[in-house]
């Protein structure tokens, strides 16, 4: 396997929360699934996790080297956690299409937080 691209990202999570009273659902199912909105609402401080959340999909479009924009949206990039609690990427839409394309075979991130930050790192690893 080839290491295909590699991705970081930090978010004040003072920033989404300030973005999610403002804007509130608007700027919520614009950026997160259906299923990472309910994760997060679901937890004690949701802000945090959906930054974290909001920090994995930047690293993701930073690792596919398309940024999120044109080609590559908010939606296209969903983050779960799986039962052990290891987060995982599951693509859809453009995300999905240019895996195929580039012959993507897995997406490793890790995500972490604290009361002021939050931060993720993504690795793709292609097929040779």
């Amino acid at each position: 396997m080839n290491i295909f691209g590699i991705g970081i990202d930090v978010v004040e999570v003072e920033r989404i929360a300030s973005s999610m009273a403002e804007f509130g659902e608007r700027f919520t199912k614009k950026i997160f699934t259906e299923a990472e909105r309910e994760y997060c609402e679901s937890q004690k401080r949701p802000a945090i996790h959906y930054a974290a959340r909001f920090a994995a999909k930047e690293a993701v479009a930073k690792s596919f080297g398309t940024g999120i924009g044109k080609d590559l949206s908010w939606l296209d990039v969903e983050i779960r956690r799986r039962e052990s609690g290891e987060p995982e990427v599951v693509l859809s839409g453009y995300g999905e299409q240019f895996a195929k394309k580039h012959k993507l075979t897995q997406i490793k991130i890790s995500l972490t937080h604290a009361e002021h930050y939050a931060a993720a790192n993504a690795i793709i690893l292609a097929a040779e």
